[in-house]
């Protein structure tokens, strides 16, 4: 009897602590700079220099131009979905994913 009493008190124990845990970390605050949020916000941010230089240099049209700052929105759309599903984190799957979009764009944008 004293044993089920233990194993209850630990279960109850354990589950105490992991609520608390869950709880602690449901709280974390938005990390807007989590390192794989860095690194594909840096390199959107580079591509869309390029995209503007290529623009004034007169190497793309203002569509063209507008078609890949257009492909950049949705990937940054699409990162702060996949963030906002994994507490302010993507994944390094979903880093995979966004790089070879983004590896897709510099492509057209270096094509020209």
């Amino acid at each position: 009897m004293n044993a089920h009493i233990k194993s209850a008190l630990l279960g109850l124990g354990l589950a105490a602590g992991l609520s608390a845990t869950s709880a602690a970390f449901a709280e974390t605050p938005w990390q807007e700079h989590h390192p794989r949020r860095a690194e594909l916000n840096a390199r959107l941010a580079n591509q869309n220099r390029e995209i503007r230089a290529e623009r004034r240099e007169g190497k793309i049209t203002y569509a063209q131009a507008q078609a890949l700052h257009a492909q950049d929105n949705n990937i940054r759309a699409q990162e702060n979905a996949d963030a906002a599903h994994d507490h302010s984190h993507i994944t390094k799957a979903e880093q995979n994913q966004l790089n070879g979009e983004e590896n897709n764009i510099k492509q057209g944008i270096d094509s020209h």
